[in-house]
């Protein structure tokens, strides 16, 4: 428990991980892709965005409208929320091989990047203004919790569709940039 409050990043920290995570995975989709890898890189994206938004649902949206209530950002989280899990569902439901897995991922992007905008330019910067140091690290640590309990009925194939998606190159990336965050954790705790 003590390891885990030293080594996990702020929730902002990780949602901002997360956005640029899926962001990653988009990068990595292209319509020549073959088949399997296309399927690997969007169940990737789906599984990183269900995952993303119910940490957001269940801890960090309460804690933010605690601090700005309704306001119109968070009033249209929640439903952009299901928007994409719509668009999640039809998704995995079509074949990686016809062209409306394409449309659908890109209709699923587009909506994440907006609704990644309204939270990287609104909310984030909000929740770091208004709250301490210390709740945004203990925020953290909650998430970081709640993440490992919603990843391991799912590790396997987390793991799979990262290693088939993914470039080695790519993966060596995420994993270092995992790796960096976690020192600069450590060493901010530090020298606190």
């Amino acid at each position: 428990m003590q390891t885990l409050n030293k080594l996990s990043p702020s929730i902002t920290d990780m949602i901002r991980f997360d956005h640029s995570h899926v962001l990653l995975a988009f990068h990595q989709y292209t319509i020549n892709k073959k088949h399997a890898v296309k399927k690997a890189l969007a169940e990737t994206i789906c599984s990183a965005l269900e995952i993303h938004a119910s940490l957001e649902e269940e801890i960090f949206y309460p804690e933010m409208r605690q601090l700005v209530g309704d306001a119109a950002v968070m009033q249209k989280s929640v439903p952009e929320h299901q928007q994409m899990r719509r668009l999640i569902a039809q998704l995995r439901a079509t074949d990686a091989a016809a062209s409306q897995h394409d449309a659908l991922l890109l209709e699923l992007m587009r909506d994440v990047l907006h609704h990644v905008a309204d939270e990287e330019t609104v909310l984030l910067p909000e929740a770091e203004a208004r709250l301490t140091t210390k709740r945004l690290s203990e925020l953290g640590v909650q998430m970081t919790k709640r993440r490992m309990a919603l990843i391991k009925p799912q590790a396997g194939k987390i793991a799979a569709n990262t290693l088939l998606g993914f470039s080695s190159s790519t993966t060596a990336w995420i994993m270092g940039a995992a790796g960096v965050l976690l020192a600069a954790r450590l060493f901010t705790r530090k020298a606190a």
